[in-house]
């Protein structure tokens, strides 16, 4: 792995120039997540995810993008950006990696908030780069068998495995799905899209009581695990 924001110009241009470089870019947010968590969850979960992916595949690892998509949250605390800006920093960032030839990118979502703005950005800089530039948005809750949650069982055991910024005395659990209907759990979900607090009350989708710090161990390797076999399989298509 290759962190750029550790790295001198005269070493990134040798790099860039020895071989073809993947560029890994991960997207987080800042938002509420319930009591017992930070605000910085999103964000200091993808970034460890990249970070590993990163290290496995010798990519060239970008600094996460902190902020988000989360007006949803609302009156709760979030800092939030525009679907429009999220979408043109990523634009940029992409063709000015393009600029420097690097030419292959993934984008590596931690927030559900983000994936209106990431979707069909692939297609988008294809068509704006001349069919240089391959993109691959890809969001790490997709690679795990456990229904992802918001600051429940998922997220607070994650979090219990790369932080020490858990509060785990204030945990409460939040709305639980168990039980529900399909077409319950689907319109729960339009509601949260618009007003999370709305659809969870204290902002908690799941029950982060029983959380540990080995099933964030266990689940943070399989996500990496599958993450990993996705990119290479990406690449492996495109050389196809």
């Amino acid at each position: 792995m290759t962190d750029i924001k550790v790295q001198f110009d005269p070493n990134l241009r040798k790099l860039i120039k020895k071989k073809n470089q993947i560029a890994v870019i991960p997207v987080g947010s800042i938002e509420q997540h319930g009591p017992h968590l930070p605000i910085s969850t999103d964000t200091d979960i993808v970034t460890v995810i990249a970070k590993k992916i990163s290290e496995k595949k010798g990519y060239l690892l970008l600094p996460t993008i902190t902020f988000g998509v989360s007006f949803e949250h609302a009156p709760f605390f979030n800092l939030s950006i525009k679907e429009s800006t999220l979408r043109t920093i990523l634009n940029d960032l992409c063709l000015s990696l393009l600029k420097n030839n690097i030419k292959t990118i993934f984008i590596i979502n931690g927030h559900h908030g983000n994936l209106k703005p990431i979707k069909n950005i692939d297609v988008k800089l294809k068509k704006i780069s001349k069919n240089k530039l391959k993109v691959y948005p890809l969001s790490y809750w997709h690679f795990m068998e456990r229904e992802f949650d918001h600051a429940g069982f998922v997220e607070t055991s994650l979090m219990l495995a790369i932080s020490k910024n858990v509060k785990m005395r204030f945990a409460k659990k939040g709305l639980i799905i168990d039980g529900m209907t399909k077409q319950e759990i689907k319109k729960l979900g339009k509601l949260a899209n618009q007003s999370f607090p709305k659809a969870t009350k204290n902002g908690i989708w799941g029950d982060p009581t029983q959380a540990t710090k080995k099933d964030g161990q266990v689940i943070l390797a399989e996500i990496v695990k599958n993450l990993g076999k996705k990119c290479q399989t990406c690449l492996t298509e495109h050389i196809s």
